[in-house]
């Protein structure tokens, strides 16, 4: 018996996803959140993120992290367990970077898109996948030359692969401005026009497929009232579009070039996100202006750089919803 508790100890340190139940009188839907990046902290947008669904409207949601051989959380690990959980998930929710995952794991994701899942992606998810040519799933690299599946996961399902910073990343924050037409969508509900992003402006290129309903404003710094770069006038930054799956099915895709951890600390930029999580998984209706957007737990967001994850901490240290995002990690002061 304590070499069977033993090893389920083990099997649970090591684990690299947790789950957050919502309540299922009224929401049954699954969200299965990918989370590894090496500079914006996905590990703590898609935490909290993952944490307001459930608590607040009532979505069961899996985070999945990269995390090393200790079973740690670590920015832009190729090792993502439990990706089996997208089976039978409702949506998709994936901000990754870079990542050459093993077939076992990507087979995982590669059966997603083929039966038509809906997708939200973050900023990174972009360039989600870096797979050398020749390997079994080296078309979802994001500069694959698939004439079926050309830039692979990026300009297929999200509709954009990386094309570069759009103004100096870390020296220059974005404005985001609404598109005026595009006041009544459903992910504009409650929105305010002017949310501000630490993160940099990407080179958002639209065609027809899209719904542009934000533009990004590159500023002359990092500051919240800093004016607009003159120089740079907005590109899209956050859109809606559709993909087709090999089944003829068509998906649902909703895609923001922003979403660093900092950024979350802008009511609207939030709202906004979450808004659309409930139009991807077709929950639309239930968008209210007044729905809670309230973070789950202390929210202490690190600035964004490379390396700059909190260290030491495992998918088990975030499973109480009330625990600090990111635990171990030193608090920045006012």
């Amino acid at each position: 018996m304590k070499t069977i508790l033993l090893l389920f100890i083990s099997m649970m340190t090591l684990s690299a996803q947790i789950t957050y139940k919502g309540n299922s009188d009224t929401n049954k839907k699954h969200i299965v959140f990918v989370a590894s990046d090496h500079e914006y902290r996905t590990e703590e947008t898609c935490t909290a993120l993952a944490r307001i669904l459930a608590k607040h409207h009532g979505y069961t949601c899996t985070v999945l992290y990269g995390v090393n051989g200790k079973g740690e959380i670590t920015a832009g690990a190729s090792d993502i367990k439990g990706l089996e959980a997208l089976e039978k998930a409702d949506l998709m929710f994936i901000f990754t970077r870079f990542l050459n995952l093993p077939d076992d794991q990507m087979k995982h994701i590669d059966n997603y898109i083929k039966r038509g899942g809906p997708v939200v992606g973050l900023r990174t998810a972009s360039h989600a996948f870096k797979i050398p040519k020749g390997k079994t799933y080296s078309k979802y690299d994001f500069k694959s030359k698939d004439p079926k599946f050309k830039n692979g996961f990026g300009e297929q399902i999200l509709g954009n692969t990386w094309v570069g910073h759009y103004g100096r990343n870390h020296q220059q924050g974005t404005r985001i401005q609404i598109i005026p037409e595009q006041k009544a969508h459903p992910i504009l509900t409650g929105v305010k026009d002017g949310a501000f992003c630490h993160a940099g402006g990407y080179n958002g290129i639209a065609d027809e497929t899209f719904t542009v309903l934000t533009n990004s404003q590159p500023l002359v710094s990092m500051k919240k009232d800093a004016a607009p770069d003159t120089k740079k006038p907005p590109v899209p930054s956050t859109w809606t579009r559709h993909y087709t799956a090999e089944n003829g099915k068509k998906a649902r895709v909703f895609h923001s070039t922003q979403g660093a951890s900092e950024d979350l600390l802008d009511d609207d930029y939030r709202r906004m996100i979450v808004n659309g999580v409930f139009w991807a998984v077709g929950d639309e209706a239930n968008i209210k202006a007044d729905n809670d957007m309230s973070f789950v737990g202390k929210y202490q967001p690190s600035t964004f750089k490379m390396g700059g994850h909190a260290k030491g901490v495992k998918p088990a240290d975030l499973q109480d919803m009330n625990s600090p995002i990111m635990p171990n990690k030193e608090v920045k002061k006012n």
